[in-house]
């Protein structure tokens, strides 16, 4: 693989990592999760679940790698939308 893929699929990761600590770090500080979407967050841990697993079969520990981390902030922010969110 050429120095330019793995920089741009590390840089894709890194972001993918990164995208969920603005939204761990809102519902956190302000004790509220009304607002998150459980539906898209169930979909997202899915995903995740289902890359880690695809990661597995192909023996690719940089996918492995890449999306425990998206599935642990997932689950993070699943967790926080079941403890701290509003129910109307």
């Amino acid at each position: 693989m050429s120095q330019i893929a793995n920089i741009v699929g590390t840089a894709a990761a890194v972001c993918s990592m990164v995208s969920f600590t603005p939204q761990i770090v809102k519902i956190w500080r302000e004790r509220d999760a009304s607002s998150v979407s459980l539906r898209m967050y169930v979909v997202t841990f899915t995903g995740f679940a289902l890359w880690t697993a695809y990661g597995f079969l192909t023996g690719s520990w940089p996918v492995i790698g890449a999306n425990l981390v998206c599935l642990g902030l997932a689950a993070i922010i699943l967790a926080l939308k079941w403890r701290l969110g509003r129910h109307n």
